[in-house]
């Protein structure tokens, strides 16, 4: 009986381990991979690594993350500490007060945080940048090193101070050497824990970040977006430095000695690193612009060749601070925010909005000599009749992504509603979109996926749920991408741009678009009604629909170039056959998507919870 509870509690252990420790195994497994996937082990290659320790913007957002969590930690372990012992201090009414006080940015969800402290840097006009996210920083690391270090204090002899002070010790030196060496194990449990939080944070980094200032959090979250591999090589270095880390704090006491004597020399090199390396980062992103001309570009994540940016700064002798959003919706929320941008890159129905919401100003066409090599097909849209304020990007559709060797041909005539074809139970990817999801619905029952008919959209989220419970399907995001190129579903519904990359990668896929209609899209550059460089964004539009720009653009995004020369070169060669590059004009049920009023967009958002809630 008790080998058998020491074999099962062995179990148990071996088990936990690698539910924690197998992910970051396989991670670190797919750092070396030569290939793309993230599935797939294809062969060793170092080939990601070099293509980490060459981007310049990882590297910039390591330093980013090591100084602000260094100098956050530092400066919230302080306050932490004096504020923990001055509550110990305190009356019982203002200790339990100010303690309750302290647990609410703990409690608080991060994003309601993040949203004030936006808030409260944009109404006292800070400009966003390395300041702001310090100070956020500061913000909610502090808190924490309260709550560890309070517990030490208390546990003190309340007359530990006076005796120090009876003895000859000022009040300074009975707090150095006496308080805090009794309650150091707290402080640097605090220290830990803020570094901890403060080099790990998205959430609140995120909305209080701006020209160009971005941690390794944002940066990562960008290039999930689509398949990066670096981002395993990342992560993998991450890690060995935390082993490191770890296995040096488990050697060095037993070198104690010899540590004791070189301590203040290393405190004294750190602490000047350190503050050259903080007035650097001040000096770069805080306060002063990097050059006379500095031209802010929002645009998604992953969906720009960076190196014409790169390239664009030596042409025109200026600077490009470069941001990227999650959603519309996210970089509206910055934008009406008070966070100032001069080119934005969102979608058709986002740019109606704020033309509506005169966000925008009008393009001089004059200034943008290669409106020439646009196709025709992608001018004088719904969302932007003549093209007054919107300058093509990028252009597709949304459609089916299937299987050849699973899928029957015959099938395909059915439309949407092959997504409800009980042949495909189990083996269908859901794209996890409100608003895509719906256009589906709305097309298989034959109406307009604009329409703000109550019993319509009711009808099509009857249809959503039918579909969910009947076929199982999986809702997924960008990770359908590897998942299909992996042959793990038979059926997928994606963008058409991810659809040419998919295809190139695994020839058994095709795609198509239903006969019942879809959402053709656009994305398109603006420029802002409070743009500081009109003259350079109208340049910066120029430059990116030139030929040679607008062909390097396509090939490392891989969606749908709106200059001709750059579409027909990929049309013809890389995605040659591939039917997704070419986005169907010729189909009258295809539309675009309209902005959706508050109530309706409410309507939609409560009906996609529901749909999601199994």
């Amino acid at each position: 009986m008790k080998r058998n509870n020491k074999f099962f509690s062995m179990l148990y252990v071996v088990l936990c381990l690698a539910f924690f420790y197998l992910p970051i195994l396989v991670t670190m497994i797919f750092s070396f991979n030569s290939s793309k996937s993230l599935t797939r082990f294809t062969g060793f290659s170092l080939r990601w690594y070099q293509e980490l320790l060459g981007n310049g913007e990882v590297i910039k957002a390591v330093y980013v993350s090591v100084t602000i969590a260094i100098i956050a930690t530092i400066v919230s372990t302080i306050l932490g500490t004096i504020t923990a012992i001055g509550l110990s201090k305190s009356k019982k009414v203002i200790k339990e007060l100010l303690l309750n006080i302290n647990n609410i940015p703990i409690l608080n969800p991060e994003i309601v945080t993040a949203i004030s402290l936006m808030l409260l840097f944009s109404s006292l006009g800070f400009r966003k940048g390395y300041l702001t996210m310090l100070l956020a920083h500061i913000a909610f690391c502090t808190p924490y090193v309260i709550t560890s270090v309070y517990p030490k204090v208390r546990a003190l002899d309340p007359n530990m101070a006076n005796a120090a002070m009876d003895l000859g010790a000022t009040p300074f030196q009975a707090l150095t050497k006496v308080i805090v060496p009794m309650i150091k194990e707290g402080i640097f449990a605090g220290a830990l824990l803020a570094f901890t939080m403060s080099f790990d944070d998205f959430v609140i980094s995120y909305f209080v970040s701006g020209n160009g200032v971005k941690n390794i959090s944002i940066v990562v979250y960008n290039m999930t977006k689509r398949i990066n591999p670096t981002i395993n090589a990342l992560s993998t270095i991450v890690i060995v430095v935390i082993i490191v880390v770890l296995l040096l704090s488990n050697l060095l006491p037993k070198f104690k000695n010899k540590a004791r004597k070189l301590n203040r020399k290393a405190v004294k090199i750190v602490s000047v690193v350190l503050v050259v390396a903080v007035t650097a980062g001040l000096i770069k992103w805080g306060f002063v612009a990097q050059s006379t001309h500095v031209l802010k570009v929002y645009n998604a994540g992953e969906y720009m060749d960076l190196s014409l940016l790169e390239d664009f700064e030596k042409e025109y002798d200026c600077t490009i601070v470069y941001e990227t959003f999650e959603s519309n919706e996210m970089m509206y929320t910055k934008l009406s925010s008070g966070e100032t941008y001069d080119v934005l890159i969102p979608s058709d129905y986002m740019i109606e909005r704020l033309i509506k919401e005169e966000y925008l100003q009008a393009l001089d066409w004059k200034e943008i000599p290669n409106k020439k090599n646009l196709l025709n097909d992608v001018m004088n849209q719904s969302y932007d009749p003549g093209n007054r304020y919107s300058c093509p990007y990028f252009w597709g559709t949304v459609g089916i992504l299937y299987d050849k060797t699973v899928v029957d041909e015959a099938d395909l005539k059915d439309g949407w509603n092959l997504l409800c074809n009980p042949k495909y139970k189990g083996n269908i990817y859901m794209y996890d979109s409100e608003r895509d999801s719906f256009m589906i619905a709305l097309k298989a029952l034959g109406y307009s996926m604009n329409t703000t008919n109550e019993a319509e959209i009711e009808e099509a989220y009857q249809w959503l749920i039918d579909q969910r419970d009947t076929m199982d399907p999986i809702y997924a995001g960008d990770d359908v991408i590897d998942n299909m190129i992996s042959g793990n579903k038979a059926l997928a519904v994606v963008y058409s741009g991810d659809a040419s990359y998919i295809i190139s990668e695994n020839p058994n896929l095709d795609y198509f678009t239903p006969e019942q209609g879809t959402n053709r899209w656009y994305d398109a550059m603006v420029i802002t009604k409070d743009c500081s460089e009109v003259q350079l964004a109208h340049e910066f539009i120029d430059f990116m629909i030139s030929d040679k720009s607008a062909l390097s653009n396509t090939e490392e995004v891989g969606y749908t170039s709106t200059v001709k020369s750059a579409f027909e070169t990929m049309k013809e060669g890389d995605y040659a056959g591939i039917s997704s590059y070419i986005p169907d004009t010729t189909n009258p049920n295809n539309e675009i998507f309209a902005y959706q009023q508050p109530k309706i967009k409410q309507k939609f958002a409560e009906l996609w919870t529901k749909v999601k809630a199994k």
